[in-house]
């Protein structure tokens, strides 16, 4: 009875697939990153450790843009995975679509994570570059985003727009710096959250027949 359960544990054909999907890439991306990071100057401990923890911080430091980096992701992760899995199921405007949505999710997600635009591109290069892909987006699947759910896409747009603009307004809005963080902050959060709930939207969405024929 062991042996059996062993024979169907050690399949070399889920095995394999694991080695070269997973585990490899997983292994070579943790190594490379050490190697990299070393070369650049940072310590061991400052590469595999959580900050709040280097620091002695509570682990609730910076819990809500955290949160918010999560949404981007999942909302990229459900979107690329739907695309990239079910595929074959799925009509080449549908796919395009997820492929698009999950790209530009995983952009805001690694903006968010790696502060780009506050720290290595110019935050206005930034801004126009998320205009421009929305734009575009919308522009190529019009008819698909209003049949699966207009308002949200329209509303993450409107939120995201919102959160730019207060941040581009910053020194010009006659509240205090705390006070407009909060505004600015909440708008992309909500946003985040938003563009989640259209990227399940769009996994979920049954087609219409005249999406069918796109």
């Amino acid at each position: 009875m062991f042996f059996s359960f062993l024979q169907k544990i050690f399949v070399s054909e889920k095995i394999l697939p694991y080695i070269f999907v997973a585990g490899i890439p997983a292994l070579l991306f943790y190594a490379f990153s050490l190697i990299g990071l070393s070369y650049a100057g940072f310590g061991i401990m400052e590469i595999i450790k959580d900050p709040a923890q280097q620091t002695g911080q509570s682990s609730f430091l910076g819990f809500l843009s955290n949160i918010g980096i999560w949404l981007w992701v999942s909302a990229g992760a459900i979107s690329l995975f739907h695309a990239l899995t079910y595929g074959l199921q799925t009509n080449a405007a549908r796919k395009e679509l997820l492929l698009l949505a999950g790209v530009l999710s995983m952009i805001l997600a690694i903006d968010d994570f790696f502060m780009i635009h506050d720290r290595y591109v110019n935050q206005n290069i930034c801004y126009l570059a998320y205009a421009v892909c929305a734009g575009l987006l919308l522009l190529r699947h019009f008819k698909q985003i209003i049949e699966i759910d207009g308002f949200s896409f329209l509303l993450f747009g409107s939120l995201l727009a919102l959160s730019i603009l207060t941040d581009l307004l910053d020194g010009y809005i006659p509240f205090r710096y705390k006070y407009v963080q909060i505004f600015e902050e909440g708008f992309k959060f909500v946003g985040a959250a938003t563009w989640l709930y259209f990227s399940c939207r769009i996994v979920c969405f049954q087609s219409l027949p005249s999406a069918a024929k796109q």
